[in-house]
């Protein structure tokens, strides 16, 4: 059984993720006002991602035998001078995610509880792969700069985009 320390992270980073969530739909929010219907739903994908991750934590609390616990939200930032801005704030976020697993990873190395650190690998390498693709986006939106064609380009393939949850 999962102690008290230990499940109240958990339990921290569970509503972590649904604050993420948030996060992305009001850059989505953002990005519809702006008449970016792609990006929009780049963040309403990546919101979808956040959730399942969420839901991922929850179901391993239960399974642990604990319960979870739900706190209140933050209110996210909601406007941005570019969409570029909305992307350096997205990766910022997501660094801030990785900081908070490693500090679920070492107490969990700590606590020597082995099944809370096999679960949270996935996470370690959900959080490389959600890193590099926010950096790879920006450094994407940097070099197209002004160019319209380019950027309605990314715009149309961030349409395109779509959340399948990973086989268990």
């Amino acid at each position: 059984m999962l102690n008290d320390q230990l499940t109240a992270a958990l339990n921290e980073q569970m509503n972590y993720e649904f604050y993420s969530a948030h996060v992305y739909m009001a850059i989505a929010g953002y990005c519809a006002a702006e008449s970016l219907d792609g990006f929009s739903n780049f963040f309403i994908v990546q919101a979808e991602e956040e959730r399942f991750h969420a839901m991922k934590i929850f179901k391993f609390i239960n399974d642990r035998g604990r319960q979870v616990e739900f706190a209140g939200m933050d209110t996210p930032k909601n406007e941005y001078s570019s969409i570029l801005d909305a992307f350096q704030h997205a990766f910022k976020h997501e660094q801030e995610v990785t900081r908070r697993i490693y500090h679920l990873s070492d107490l969990a190395l700590n606590e020597r509880e082995h099944a809370t650190m096999q679960f949270l690998k996935w996470f370690i390498d959900e959080q490389v792969e959600e890193e590099a693709m926010f950096d790879s986006i920006i450094n994407k939106l940097k070099r197209i700069d002004q160019d319209s064609n380019a950027f309605f380009m990314l715009d149309a393939e961030f349409a395109q985009r779509s959340f399948t949850p990973p086989a268990e």
